[in-house]
């Protein structure tokens, strides 16, 4: 069964840093690129950035570029997307997603909440 299960949200200060992580199950996670997205209250739901399968190159969205990163360690099957300079503008619930060329729709994890304090 296909899975991705996101952690590491929380509430943080405006200027701080967070991690989070994303753990999949299921398929071969070193073949696939992988994409985190965020959805704020009342707003539909953004790219944030990807990672291709073997971690040699990202994309990020202009809102995130400079303050995010997103790296991938294959042997552990997680992804992860390192926040820095965070803002109020970043609270929202985070998400991985996968594209599997089987899957009739793209996979998302449960997400998880990141609310930035002023």
């Amino acid at each position: 069964q296909v899975q991705l299960v996101e952690s590491g949200g929380g509430l943080v200060q405006s200027g701080g840093s967070l991690r989070l992580s994303c753990a999949a199950t299921g398929f071969t996670f070193r073949s696939y690129a992988m994409m985190w997205y965020r959805q704020a209250p009342g707003k539909e739901r953004e790219f944030v950035g990807s990672i291709s399968s073997s971690g040699g190159s990202s994309a990020y969205s202009d809102s995130v570029k400079g303050r995010f990163t997103i790296s991938r360690d294959n042997a552990l099957n997680t992804v992860y997307l390192q926040m820095n300079s965070l803002n109020a503008d970043d609270t929202a619930m985070y998400y991985c997603k996968v594209r599997l060329p089987w899957s009739p729709h793209d996979v998302w994890g449960q997400g998880t909440q990141v609310t930035v304090s002023s």
